[in-house]
């Protein structure tokens, strides 16, 4: 049976390459294999160091029993030489977001200050070109220590009494909010503060007021070219109403915030509820797209698009697009009943005809219960990556095509490796899928599907959406070429010159990878 199974499978491929036979139009290069001190860290964010290098940080960790002891920082050039390192040691740090600005590394941490009882933003700032940190309190907030002040959970959000705090950049890390929720006995203070790169604190806003009725718990943000006005999405937990077990608590709510106040907008209807919105603003029109229920649960039914003013945030269109039957043949099969649910964005794009591509990935944690070395029982937590869900709609908000790409991913600890990355050129989505299996499974009705597989070296795949929603897909990078797996998770995407950065290591060998897009037009080989 399983040689049979086998014997379909290469058949299968066979037909599929040759029904596919295209080019993905990709380059790849890699860096110097370099040594690395640290054995056990984790990439906390990539980014560009304005010289047409690479500048990244991570978090590592020593010991006998392994904590954390400080932050590496690591500075390449455009080819992907290492030019420096820089081992920052700072403990007991909760470090939030790291960026380049101006010739100067940003490195943002929540601290608990317990001279003056409070949580603190404070900013680490430092030449590029001579590592020397100085240090910066931007915000200050009162409060009794918390467990976990700082997060952000997708699903079954917490609001217990105390502190809590969520930090939002925009893409371009040109401006930033911090959201600061106190609750003590009778107080319920709720602040907002809009910050620009260079730290000046643009305006606060109290959002106490509305605090009363309802918590927030935001996910995106995005900002005027001007930085005048932002708008924040997230999710509005009602506070006072009654629900059943399985019905949602809250709805997805935009808020509008400037110098002349706030505004709010809801985007749910009588019988359509949204799910995962994301804004985007595009020659000064302001869009937000998503998915939607049909009902007050966490199943989601098709995809929704909003166009809203962007002053009086009064909706000008809306569209509710259902997912068409042989996309749920593609994802489930013959599973008439499955459920699609737990999307997460991942990636939104205009095109220059207005059309929208756009994202997401199925992503879940669960929890179990297993015994330790010494006998004793230990809650685990998994982190489940599964399935992708990429979409097409129209510039007026019709849906053009939907896919679905069938992944099964899961670690208990460092995400980097798993999950994926994307990128759009020419009208043409672009998946990279990082796996130890040499070819995917084959699954009932012709479908694929990405395993993670068991082994430590990685094949990384790339697969390809058309500007129609055909797909492809090839082996990239051979794991016999790339002995470090990539960590696909975190790149960093360089859109003027149309590559990608990924970051490579395992112990104590690290390197860079380069991907480029070659352009569709003309005929190039790899």
């Amino acid at each position: 049976m399983r040689l049979r199974k086998s014997i379909a499978l290469i058949l299968f491929l066979a037909i599929y390459t040759v029904s596919n036979a295209q080019e993905i139009p990709l380059n790849y290069s890699f860096g110097e294999k370099y040594n690395d001190r640290y054995k056990y860290s984790n990439l906390l964010t990539i980014g560009n160091d304005e010289q047409g290098g690479t500048l990244l940080v991570r978090a590592y960790y020593t010991g006998m029993v392994l904590r954390p002891k400080g932050y590496f920082i690591e500075n390449y050039d455009k080819d992907l030489n290492l030019i420096s390192e820089y081992n920052y040691k700072l403990k007991n740090a909760n470090f939030v977001e790291g960026y380049v600005r101006n010739g100067q590394i940003y490195l943002l941490f929540l601290d608990y200050n317990n001279d003056t009882e409070s949580y603190d933003y404070v900013v680490h700032r430092s030449p590029m070109d001579e590592y020397n940190f100085t240090e910066e309190t931007i915000l200050s907030i009162k409060s009794d220590p918390v467990r976990q002040p700082l997060g952000k959970n997708y699903y079954n959000r917490k609001f217990n009494s105390g502190f809590t705090t969520s930090v939002l950049f925009n893409d371009e890390k040109s401006a930033f909010v911090i959201s600061t929720h106190f609750k003590k006995g009778k107080v319920d203070q709720h602040l907002i503060h809009l910050y620009n790169s260079g730290l000046s604190k643009l305006m606060t806003y109290d959002f106490s007021d509305t605090a009363e009725e309802k918590n927030y718990s935001f996910e995106n943000v995005v900002f005027s070219q001007d930085l005048e006005n932002v708008y924040i999405v997230g999710k509005a937990y009602f506070k006072k109403r009654r629900f059943s077990a399985k019905e949602r608590k809250f709805q997805y709510e935009m808020i509008q915030i400037s110098k002349l106040g706030a505004k709010t907008q809801s985007f749910d209807d009588f019988s359509k509820f949204s799910e995962g919105l994301k804004p985007i603003i595009h020659k000064g029109k302001l869009f937000c797209v998503g998915f939607y229920a049909d009902r007050k649960d966490n199943r989601y039914n098709g995809l929704s698009y909003f166009e809203v003013d962007p002053l009086t945030l009064e909706l000008k269109a809306k569209k509710y697009n259902p997912f068409s039957d042989q996309f749920m043949v593609d994802k489930f099969g013959r599973d008439i009943n499955a459920e699609i649910k737990n999307l997460v964005f991942k990636s939104l794009h205009i095109e220059p005809d207005g059309a929208i591509l756009f994202n997401a990935e199925e992503y879940f944690v669960t929890n179990s219960v297993q015994s330790n070395t010494s006998g004793g029982r230990v809650k685990v937590e998994r982190y489940h990556y599964n399935d992708i869900v990429s979409a097409k709609l129209n510039r007026s908000g019709d849906i053009s095509w939907v896919r679905n790409i069938n992944k099964a991913e899961v670690t208990q600890g460092d995400g980097a490796y798993a999950s994926y990355s994307t990128y759009v050129k020419d009208g043409k989505t672009y998946f990279f899928i990082a796996t130890s299996a040499e070819n995917p499974q084959l699954m009932s009705g012709d479908r694929l599907l990405f395993k993670q597989g068991l082994s430590r070296n990685r094949n990384v795949f790339s697969i390809q959406l058309d500007a129609n929603g055909k797909i492809s897909f090839e082996k990239f990078i051979d794991d016999k070429e790339a002995r470090l797996p990539l960590m696909v998770n975190i790149p960093l995407i360089n859109k003027e010159q149309n590559q990608m950065i990924f970051y490579a290591k395992r112990g104590t060998k690290k390197q860079l990878v380069k991907v480029e897009f070659k352009s569709t037009t003309t005929e190039t080989s790899k």
